[in-house]
């Protein structure tokens, strides 16, 4: 007999089973990375995520004679309606075994609540933010998520979710370039060299992470400035600029972490990262000393080095600013050592950025779908 519960985030039990279900679910892949329990805690808590001061959600179970077989949230983000005007719901957090009746039902109550809110549409999926990742995986099933950047589930996702009339709306590409053969054309390295003798733009590189911490903020505002037109945005409220800065300092190297400035204001970014995904394998999605000092050795052990996050804002764009960090990036390889470089998640909305990586060597390696559903 199969049942769909609405999970009640003030009961830990319920909450624990939702996040359960997925380490269940992935036991034993060696592709999946286990989020840490503490973020997905927080995630379902209303008072300590920043969501939830202008959103709404909620979570449900698909429970098969007494055992949990699936799980989705569906989500109401006022914030992106407002800002583009859409009447759409979105959904996320979607495990499930392959069982097309649970992916049903489950997706039966995610549309009811949004019919009910007033939503004409169903999209995802999505996260809780605009770092939570996108989509389904269609392919490259055999390479491992890049930490919980980018999400991975088995083959069979894509099927249940296209069962239940969903179409095709976003092809999030993520691109592999080789760390030991990148070589930046020289016209970026004359536009670069020219943008620099001019001296209005600059790359400010930082020595350490108490520096950075003291630019968050004016690196999160660039960020609610640069993406104004991409199918994903919607403006981060302060609370969420700030708890995406913490989030990011928690792995972030200062010297991988390049702004673009304009007389001090920060007008453009490249947020790079050290991929620590073995150790977050290793931690099981535990905290403790252990796991902690795993992970810090992985922080240098790493070859692999994540691009995740790239922007300029609007009035700099087509300035040179990007040539500016693009020619830095080969110092950075060389610094370090990585030999292979992740470029997550472009949406095929990012004609643009998806033709300067290209340039530089750069193949696409997984694929991504975000689906749309009329109600």
């Amino acid at each position: 007999m199969l049942s769909i519960e609405k999970v009640d985030l003030s009961n830990r039990s319920q909450v624990n089973r939702f996040i359960e279900l997925a380490f269940r679910i992935y036991k034993g892949c060696p592709y999946w990375v286990p989020p840490f329990y503490s973020d997905m805690k927080t995630m379902l808590n209303p008072q300590k995520h920043p969501f939830y001061e202008h959103s709404e959600a909620e979570f449900y179970l698909a429970v098969r004679d007494g055992q949990d077989v699936g799980r989705l949230a569906v989500m109401k983000n006022n914030s992106f309606i407002h800002y583009h005007a859409l009447q759409q719901a979105h959904f996320g957090l979607f495990e499930c075994m392959d069982d097309s009746e649970a992916a049903a039902a489950l997706f039966e109550r995610a549309f009811a609540w949004a019919r009910e809110h007033k939503l004409d549409h169903i999209v995802g999926p999505r996260g809780l933010s605009s770092f939570d990742g996108y989509g389904i995986l269609t392919d490259a099933f055999d390479k491992p998520a890049m930490m919980t950047m980018v999400p991975y589930n088995y083959p069979y996702y894509e099927r249940l979710v296209v069962e239940q009339g969903f179409k095709p709306e976003n092809d999030f590409v993520s691109f592999y370039l080789n760390g030991e053969s990148v070589k930046i054309p020289d016209e970026v390295k004359y536009i670069a060299k020219k943008v620099a003798e001019r001296g209005q733009l600059e790359v400010h590189k930082f020595k350490n992470k108490k520096e950075l911490v003291s630019w968050a903020s004016r690196i999160a505002e660039a960020y609610n400035q640069s993406f104004l037109e991409n199918w994903e945005y919607y403006p981060l409220t302060k609370r969420e600029a700030d708890f995406m800065m913490d989030s990011m300092m928690t792995i972030a190297d200062p010297r991988l972490i390049k702004v673009v400035t304009y007389k001090d204001k920060v007008v453009g970014f490249g947020l790079a990262f050290p991929d620590i995904t073995p150790a977050m394998q290793r931690a099981k999605g535990h905290i403790n000393p252990i796991s902690i000092a795993d992970l810090l050795l992985e922080l240098h052990r790493t070859t692999w080095v994540t691009t995740n996050g790239g922007g300029m804002v609007k009035d700099f764009q087509g300035r040179g600013g990007n040539a500016l960090m693009y020619a830095d990036l080969e110092k950075m390889l060389t610094d370090f050592h990585f030999k292979h470089i992740d470029i997550p998640q472009n949406a095929d909305t990012a004609d643009q950025m998806r033709k300067d990586i290209m340039r530089f060597g750069a193949v696409p390696y997984k694929h991504h779908l975000v689906y749309n559903r009329p109600l």
